[in-house]
């Protein structure tokens, strides 16, 4: 599974290439890939611990100290704890986002997945994500990995992104192109 040649680049690239390699190696691809996603989650949810990791006024061992038991307490991986605490060693963490992101790239690429990004305007229900997957499925050939997000602007319908492709079904954007085309005449 590790085999497949990763193509990510710049910092982020190359640090997640070298986790993915490790992980590769002692079959722990999902398992750090789970720990990296619990942990952007409480990033996201946690402002002191998105400040902690993103702010250079800490200094490596204050988060080193901090992160750790934090890592411990999730149940994370020690491929996991000691990847981010050398990350803190190298006043490397500012870029963990990317590093996170990059390595979930890999991940899926390595499964044979596609990432697609999903912006509605409500929450959308299990049954809803899993037609959608089922849609997207066949379109693409691929098994998509799903990233949804809300924003009520939309009013109604998706945006799908797809790599650098966009499939906008929004009532938002059905609505400017009629309001354009109605300048028109």
């Amino acid at each position: 599974m590790a085999t497949e040649k990763a193509h990510e680049t710049g910092l982020a690239g190359r640090y997640a290439t070298a986790l993915f390699e490790l992980a590769g190696e002692q079959n722990l691809l999902d398992a750090v890939s789970t720990d990296l996603g619990a942990f952007r989650r409480a990033m996201d949810g946690t402002p002191e611990l998105a400040r902690l990791v993103k702010s250079p006024v800490f200094s490596r061992e204050d988060q080193a100290k901090a992160l750790k038991p934090v890592l411990e307490k999730m149940g994370a991986n020690a491929l996991t704890i000691k990847f981010v605490l050398l990350l803190a060693a190298k006043r490397r963490l500012f870029a963990l986002e990317g590093i996170i992101a990059s390595y979930e790239r890999m991940v899926a690429r390595a499964r044979g997945e596609t990432e697609a990004e999903v912006t509605s305007a409500r929450a959308l229900g299990d049954g809803e994500l899993a037609k959608l997957k089922t849609t997207l499925k066949a379109k693409l050939g691929r098994e998509p990995r799903l990233h949804t997000k809300v924003d009520p602007t939309l009013l109604g319908g998706l945006v799908v992104k797809v790599g650098s492709r966009m499939i906008d079904t929004s009532l938002r954007t059905k609505l400017s192109g009629i309001r354009a085309a109605m300048k028109g005449q």
